[in-house]
């Protein structure tokens, strides 16, 4: 019997909650950046969501891979992309959507301090007690023993197709995979979605 993380769905309205108290916070010390990057793909929302609160035009991305349902062969958080725009003096903000591990944050704070900026802080929407690196700014903090796969609404349906398509074999169909995501997951999605997410898993081999 294949093994189901269990999961937390989401929801654009706490993603404006966790954006509000960051920016609150921001405010609240004075350290408004002027120039945000984003750790993408996560963290190009939340940043973008930031940097208009926070009234920053200035929006760079770096992009990481790591481990998961999307994981890198290695297991390992690696940067994919790096900058290349200049940023020498810059009051820098790094954002994500979640420290898990830590890894990916602490990848691109290194490789930003290498370009020296005046300062650099970092943001995330959600932390998990675990992660070895803790941002300046925390939307939500979720404790270690109440780990979860966190979808976020940004990867609702990247994280279906990878679950759904985990759970057909035992599923059988559309009916049985959405059962057994809401018993061993406790992820309550409508049948037509992961029917949906089936299909498009099938076409893209």
């Amino acid at each position: 019997m294949a093994e189901y993380p269990r999961c937390r769905l989401t929801t654009w309205s706490e993603l404006e909650g966790w954006v509000e108290r960051i920016a609150k916070e921001i405010r609240r010390r004075d350290r408004v950046p002027d120039t945000f990057v984003a750790l993408t793909r996560g963290g190009w929302v939340p940043a973008r969501l930031l940097a208009d609160r926070l009234g920053v035009k200035r929006l760079l991305a770096l992009r990481a891979q790591h481990w998961g349902l999307t994981a890198t062969p290695t297991g390992a958080a690696e940067l994919a992309d790096r900058l290349t725009t200049p940023i020498d003096g810059a009051t820098v903000l790094l954002v994500d959507d979640i420290t898990d591990t830590g890894d990916s944050l602490r990848l691109a704070a290194r490789h930003i301090e290498e370009l020296r900026p005046k300062s650099l802080e970092s943001a995330a929407c959600l932390h998990i007690g675990h992660s070895t690196f803790r941002p300046t700014y925390i939307g939500e903090e979720i404790p270690r023993d109440a780990w979860v796969w966190v979808v976020f609404p940004w990867n609702y349906w990247e994280d279906l197709r990878a679950l759904s398509g985990k759970a057909l074999a035992e599923g059988g169909d559309a009916a049985g995979v959405r059962k057994i995501l809401g018993e061993r997951c406790g992820l309550d999605v409508p049948e037509a979605d992961v029917a949906r997410a089936l299909a498009e898993a099938a076409r893209s081999g």
